[in-house]
C-alpha cells in the first residue's frame, strides 16, 4: 500500500488514505450493528482476539516504520496504517461499552479532515510535476512559506494527538471507550505507540522551523481551492480540538443513521 501511496498523484493518494478508510470503516461499521448476526460476531472470542492482534500489530508497526521514513507520502501511508491500528481499538470497544461506535465516527472523521488538509499542502509544495517531497524539502519552509508551515503543523500536532487538537479530543475519546470495555492493556500499549508516532512528526515541525531554507523561494502562488481546503481543515481541526462536544454529538447521530 505504501508504494501505491508514494507512485500515485498527491491528490489521488489524499483520496485513498481519507475517502475509501472512511468508506470501509462506515460499512464494518454498519455490518456490526446491524443484524443478530453482527451482534454475534463482535460478542465472541475469537473476533476479539482477531481484532485486539490486527489492532497492535497494525499500530505497532504503521508507527515503527513510519519513523524510518524521510519521504513524506510514505511516511503519512505507514502512519495511515497506525491511524486504522487505533481505530480498531474502538471497534473493539463498541460492544462493550455505552459509548458505541460513536468514538470510531469522531475518530474516523477528524483523521480524514488533518489528513486531507496536509495532504493538500503536499499537492501545493509539490507544484505542477507533483515532485516526490522528501524531509529534507521542507526546510526552513516555516521562513519561506509561514502560514503553510503553521498549517502543516496543525495537522501533525493533531495527527500526534496533541491538544488542543482534534487528534487528542478524537483519541481521548477512543481511549475512554476502550478503557470503559476492559480494554486497559491495550489503551497502554496503544499510547505507547502513539509516542512513538510524536518522534516522526516532530521532526517535520523541527526541519519546517529550526533549519535554515534550502535552495531559492518558489515564486508560484497557492491555487484557491488549494487555499480553502487547507483554511477550513486547519479550522475544523482546532475548533473541534477547542469545543469537541458538538462533534461528539454529531458522531453519536451519524451512527444512529447507520444503523437505520
Amino acid at each position: 500500500m505504501p508504494d501505491v501511496y508514494e507512485g500515485a498523484p498527491t491528490p489521488i493518494t489524499g483520496f485513498m488514505t481519507t475517502g475509501v478508510k472512511a468508506a470501509s470503516f462506515a460499512t464494518f461499521i454498519r455490518v456490526l450493528m446491524g443484524t443478530g448476526f453482527g451482534s454475534e460476531i463482535t460478542h465472541s472470542a475469537n473476533f476479539e482476539n482477531i481484532m485486539w492482534v490486527l489492532a497492535l500489530a497494525t499500530m505497532f508497526i504503521g508507527n515503527v516504520i513510519a519513523l524510518t521514513q524521510t519521504q513524506l507520502k510514505r511516511m503519512l501511508a505507514y502512519s495511515s496504517i497506525a491511524h486504522t491500528g487505533y481505530l480498531l481499538v474502538g471497534l473493539l470497544a463498541a460492544p462493550h461499552t455505552d459509548l458505541g461506535y460513536a468514538p470510531v465516527v469522531l475518530y474516523l472523521v477528524t483523521y480524514s479532515v488533518m489528513n486531507l488538509g496536509a495532504f493538500a499542502i503536499l499537492t501545493v509544495l509539490s507544484g505542477k510535476s507533483d515532485t516526490r517531497l522528501n524531509l529534507s524539502d521542507l526546510s526552513g519552509l516555516s521562513q519561506k512559506h509561514p502560514w503553510i508551515a503553521f498549517a502543516l503543523a496543525v495537522f501533525f500536532f493533531s495527527m500526534a494527538g496533541i491538544p488542543p487538537t482534534a487528534g487528542f479530543a478524537a483519541k481521548y475519546y477512543l481511549f475512554y471507550s476502550a478503557v470503559q470495555a476492559k480494554f486497559l492493556w491495550l489503551v497502554v500499549l496503544a499510547v505507547l505507540c502513539s509516542a512513538i508516532s510524536v518522534y516522526f512528526y516532530l521532526r517535520v515541525l523541527v526541519q519546517m522551523y529550526m533549519r535554515d531554507p534550502v535552495g531559492s523561494e518558489s515564486e508560484g502562488t497557492t491555487p484557491a481551492w488549494s487555499a480553502f481546503v487547507v483554511a477550513l481543515t486547519v479550522a475544523l481541526t482546532l475548533q473541534v480540538g477547542l469545543m469537541p462536544s458538538k462533534m461528539v454529538d454529531l458522531s453519536k447521530r451519524v451512527v444512529e443513521t447507520l444503523k437505520q
